[in-house]
């Protein structure tokens, strides 16, 4: 199969992009928060947890410490137990005071609006700065890239790096700047519903027409067909 130039890959990915906000643009965010700062721990929280599970315990969370000031003077102990039913809570609950007091301590309480200043923030990576950025802000500097966006990436041939920050380059490389923004939480929706972990939906698949997995399914069927026959 010939290699894909970039000028075709990028047309490629320019569709998809388009589809997804199509699909999915008018969907509000799936976490609940109020503020810069909240939104900071809803997605720290969310690491290899569902959203549901975030937004089931942020209302008990966010009404004892709604900023980084009480979060900050929050004892570590009494934020596990609140956000006891997510995964690896006693680390998160550990990082969402640690955050606060480090919000306080060196931004007067804000959340820094910059990238380096973000990753700095205890339990904060590029991904959760990214997400930050873009919605809290209104900042695109880059594409949030976790798990859906990583295997998405993969499947549609956007990618062969090993790690979504490696991934995260090969996208900034072919998708347009002007649709960074909505990658993330789109391309999340598209792999929870359609191109799923397990097994992805590709019969009924939007963009199948753009996905080069498509060829190769359809030949492995029809080679199993020949030898049935």
């Amino acid at each position: 199969m010939p290699r894909e130039s970039k000028k075709s890959k990028v047309a490629r990915v320019t569709e998809f992009c388009h589809r997804m906000d199509a699909l999915y643009g008018s969907e509000p965010s799936a976490l609940d928060w109020r503020t810069p700062f909240q939104l900071v721990i809803a997605v720290l929280l969310s690491a290899q947890t569902t959203d549901a599970a975030v937004n089931a315990v942020t209302p008990k969370l966010f009404g004892r410490w709604p900023d980084a000031a009480s979060m900050a003077q929050a004892d570590v102990g009494e934020v596990a137990e609140t956000i006891r039913r997510l995964g690896f809570f006693r680390t998160k609950s550990q990082h969402c005071v640690a955050c606060a007091q480090m919000i306080m301590s060196e931004h007067g309480g804000e959340v820094p609006r910059t990238m380096e200043d973000l990753v700095r923030l205890p339990g904060v990576g590029r991904k959760t700065a990214n997400i930050v950025l873009n919605k809290a802000f209104g900042i695109v500097e880059g594409i949030a890239v976790d798990t859906h966006v990583f295997r998405i990436a993969q499947r549609m041939g956007l990618t062969t790096a090993s790690t979504p920050l490696a991934a995260e380059q090969d996208l900034l490389a072919v998708i347009p700047q002007e649709l960074w923004g909505g990658v993330n939480s789109e391309w999340i929706r598209f792999g929870r519903a359609t191109c799923t972990a397990r097994l992805a939906k590709c019969e009924e698949c939007p963009c199948e027409d753009l996905c080069p997995r498509r060829p190769v399914r359809h030949g492995a069927g029809q080679a199993k067909k020949r030898r049935r026959s």
